[in-house]
């Protein structure tokens, strides 16, 4: 029985050959059945995983602000990440609830290699201080309104 790495590698389900030599049909799987589908169809809202709301969430937010301020937001990037990176100590660019960044502002880099200004959102430590999907979007809208009003030097409260 051989499977291709790269179905591994990818996540599809591996394809099983088998040789079962003349007059032995193949097997699909080791119980006879075949591969099985979806479980839900994709236009249901059950079908989107965690992370796909979480990218929606931001997007409406981010989405609301560039409409107000194109032009200031023109260059600046949004980046969303599972979880923080370890480091010992965060500068003041850092979002954060206790010890665990929220978010982070990378402030652009001008030179050989000019970097635009990032707003990296942290996916699991906002989904786990929220305790549903609308708090969690109220969440996710103060932290980006709050890295954008650092970014531009303005109070958070003119952006709302």
């Amino acid at each position: 029985m051989t499977t291709s790495p790269e179905r591994r590698r990818s996540g599809e389900s591996p394809r099983v050959t088998r040789k079962d030599g003349p007059g032995h049909p193949a097997r699909r799987d080791r119980h006879g059945r075949g591969l099985r589908g979806r479980l839900v169809p994709a236009t249901v809202p059950l079908a989107r995983t965690k992370a796909e709301i979480f990218d929606d969430l931001v997007l409406d937010t981010v989405e609301g602000l560039e409409r107000r301020y194109a032009k200031e937001l023109a260059g600046v990037e949004f980046a969303v990440e599972d979880v923080p990176p370890d480091l010992n100590v965060y500068d003041s660019d850092v979002l954060e609830d206790g010890e665990v960044p929220l978010a982070r502002l990378l402030p652009g880099r001008p030179g050989r290699q000019e970097l635009p200004p990032r707003i990296v959102l942290y996916r699991r430590p906002l989904e786990f201080r929220a305790m549903d999907r609308e708090d969690l979007a109220d969440l996710v809208h103060d932290v980006i309104i709050e890295q954008v009003a650092n970014l531009l030097g303005v109070d958070p409260d003119e952006l709302t």
